[in-house]
This record gives structure tokens, C-alpha cells and sequence, in this order.
């Protein structure tokens, strides 16, 4: 088991750097500082955000956007969509706009969701938000997201130069707690593996994936596939939306965005545990084996190895160290130095340092686990929330 953990690790490290190396990081457009005239974005852009109880990530996320751009209103327009909070929200968000007085905020406070019609998750907000908007370019981003400088306009450049009808941006992972960073660091690298296989990669197949907290449509394309209205029931909307783009022969492409968006998702166990779970399985298309292979996947590659180091040091000081298996350790030591090689190359990558790395075998476990709750949580409907709301697709009467 050693030997074919160590060569599925192996070959899990080469994907991720040919990963990386496809999906290239996408690098500052201008300096936020420079005359609005020299910046050359003629569309108009609206960044829309839904926001459901995000008093503690709002005014982060909105100040973020409005300070690191000098796009005026005739370039650039944000619409917050409060989609019924029952926080500070709206509190917030009105005491940012009486602060900064920027023509170029506006803030909608949503309407309750449409009876007799399906709708999960932020599709009603984001919905609301888009039919407000102007703009040639729609940038939906989460709450939880902070624009860097030079973001909009770097993400509109490329879009434009390539020709992208939907760049969706892999930003930045921020982690502040230990079970953050057992976690997130290892279901990024996978998700950046899962953007670069083939079956992604080939236009002419209707396979995607996508991260949503940073998705930049061309207006047209989005007004193509239906927007958010058309995955109204979608709890993985993300994927979904992806999805309709490559059904639709549009032009879909990823990049890394860590120097343009930083990203703290989950802020503790409990968070982490139901935003997982919520979408990993759907996400997946609802594929029970996948969720199953991700387990063997992440006990093979984090776990193992550890568990293999403890029994030979245990076998060491009970038996003896002459009675320590050589070949056997000549297969984890290996194994360790690829897992602290790949969570280097994921900092590169995604701007997150290979903080406790050593602590692999406890997060590649807690991922496996949460791939199969994910699987019952989705079938049975017993958990399946998000901050309260439970998810389901049923008719609100």
C-alpha cells in the first residue's frame, strides 16, 4: 500500500504543476493610481455581490473593490444585492454608502424569493443583481472576496484579448486557524487538478468545473445561457453556469487570480464543515463514486504515509531499529517529501504557505469524510444547510 501511495502522489504532484502551468497566473493589469484615461477599459463593468448575513465580511469586500480601482462610474458600477439578511448587513452597507458617497455603489435590498419557483442559494440575489446591472462585463464575487489592485482591470483585459465569454478566477487562499489550514490548502489543490483535465479542457464536452466566488461573464454570453435564473435550483450554481457555457459552445477558461483576489472562506470548523458539504458532492454532479474515489484519494495521499511512518517509528522503540523495514521506509520518507513539495508548489500557486503541512494525515482525512457527508447530506436532505437556510429543491408555496 506504501508503493502505490507514494506513485499516486507521484503522479498527483506532476498533475498539479502541469496544472499550474495551464492555468497561468493572471498578472496586474495597471496600477490603480494611474489617470483614468491611460487605463484603456472602454466596457462598462459591474461587479455584483450577494450578501446573506455577511456583517462580518461586507464592508471589507466592498472597500476592497472601490478602493483599488480608479474606474469612475462611466467604467465601473457595483451592485450589493442584500438578499434578505437577518444580521447588520444592510446596516453596514447603508453606513458605507453615507460614508463614501461613490456614485458609482448602489445597493439593492432583495426581494423574498418568488413563490411557486425553485431557487437555492444566492441565485435569487445574484438574479436581482444582474438585472440591475449595465454593464458589458458581469463580475459576480462573494463577500468573503478581497479585489487587489488592478483586478477588474486585468480580468477585463484578458476576457477581452481571448476572446472569454466566462473567466472564472481561482483567488488567493487565506487561512486563520488550524482546521483552515488542514483543509482548504489540500480541496484548492485538487480543484486546480480538476480545472486542468482533459475532459475540461476539450470544448466539445460539456464536463466543468468552477470556483464562484470570482466569475467574470461577458454580458452577452451570460444573457445566452439563462444567468443565474436558468440554475435557479442549482446549489452548485458555479459548476452549473460552467456548464451551460461549454453547452453553448461559448469560450470558458480559468486562471489563477491569487495577486488579484484573496479568499477566506470558512472561519471555523463549523462553517467549513457545512459550506464542504454543501456542494462537493452536487458540485460533482451528484457522482457517488467520485466523492468515494476523493476519499481513497486523500487517505492514499495524506494519510497514509504518515500512518506508514508512525507504525515503523512504534516497530522502531518496541522491536528495535535493526527490526525497522528498509524498503518500507525508503517508500515514506519519499512520500513526505512529496507532500511538503507539493504544498510549496500550491503556495506558489495560491499565495498560501505550506503551514502545517505535517498535519496532512488529519486534513486529507477530514476532506474524505466530508466528500461521503456531502453524498448523505445531498440524498437525505438531513443537514443540507447553508448559514440556516435548508437547502432543498422544494416549490416555496
Amino acid at each position: 500500500m506504501l508503493c502505490s501511495s507514494l506513485i499516486s502522489l507521484a503522479a498527483y504532484v506532476a498533475q498539479f504543476r502541469a496544472a499550474i502551468v495551464a492555468i497561468t497566473q493572471l498578472q496586474p493589469g495597471v496600477d490603480p493610481t494611474v489617470d483614468e484615461q491611460s487605463l484603456r477599459v472602454t466596457p462598462l463593468v459591474s461587479v455584483v455581490v450577494p450578501a446573506y448575513n455577511e456583517a462580518t465580511n461586507i464592508q471589507a469586500c466592498i472597500t476592497s473593490v472601490l478602493d483599488n480601482t480608479a474606474l469612475s462610474q462611466q467604467y465601473l458600477e457595483v451592485w450589493v444585492v442584500d438578499d434578505q439578511s437577518t444580521d447588520d448587513t444592510w446596516a453596514i452597507l447603508k453606513v458605507l454608502q453615507q460614508h463614501y458617497q461613490d456614485p458609482r455603489l448602489h445597493l439593492l435590498s432583495g426581494l423574498p424569493r418568488p413563490k411557486g419557483e425553485r431557487w437555492t442559494g444566492k441565485n435569487w440575489a445574484c438574479t436581482q443583481g444582474a438585472e440591475k446591472a449595465r454593464g458589458e462585463f458581469l463580475l459576480f464575487i462573494d463577500a468573503d472576496v478581497r479585489l487587489k489592485p488592478g483586478a477588474i482591470a486585468a480580468a477585463v483585459k484578458l476576457a477581452q484579448t481571448e476572446h472569454i465569454d466566462l473567466l472564472n478566477g481561482i483567488p488567493q487562499v487565506v487561512c486563520g486557524s488550524l482546521i483552515e489550514w488542514l483543509v482548504q490548502p489540500l480541496i484548492f489543490i485538487s480543484m486546480v487538478i480538476s480545472f486542468n483535465q482533459p475532459a475540461v479542457r476539450d470544448p466539445k464536452q460539456e464536463t466543468a468545473y468552477a470556483a464562484g466566488p470570482f466569475m467574470l461573464f461577458r454580458r452577452s454570453a451570460y444573457d445566452q445561457v439563462g444567468g443565474h435564473r436558468a440554475v435557479a435550483s442549482e446549489v452548485a450554481e458555479d459548476v452549473a453556469l460552467a456548464r451551460a457555457i461549454k453547452h453553448h459552445q461559448l469560450t470558458l477558461q480559468y486562471r489563477l487570480v491569487a495577486n488579484l483576489a484573496s479568499l477566506r472562506m470558512y472561519t471555523s470548523w463549523a462553517t467549513l464543515w457545512e459550506g464542504w458539504t454543501k456542494v462537493l458532492y452536487v458540485g460533482a454532479w451528484r457522482n457517488a463514486g467520485l466523492m468515494f474515489l476523493l476519499f481513497v484519494l486523500m487517505f492514499s495521499l495524506y494519510t497514509m504515509p504518515w500512518l506508514g511512518l508512525g507504525v515503523l517509528l512504534i516497530k522502531g522503540l518496541v522491536a528495535g531499529w535493526s527490526r525497522v523495514d528498509g524498503v518500507s521506509m525508503g517508500l515514506v520518507l519519499p512520500a513526505l517529501g512529496l507532500q511538503y513539495y507539493l504544498r510549496q508548489q500550491a503556495s506558489r500557486a495560491l499565495h498560501c504557505s505550506p503551514n502545517y503541512w505535517w498535519l496532512q494525515s488529519i486534513g486529507g482525512l477530514l476532506v474524505g469524510i466530508m466528500a461521503i457527508a456531502s453524498v448523505i447530506k445531498a440524498e437525505t436532505g438531513w443537514g443540507w444547510t447553508w448559514r440556516g437556510r435548508v437547502l432543498s429543491n422544494r416549490i416555496i408555496p
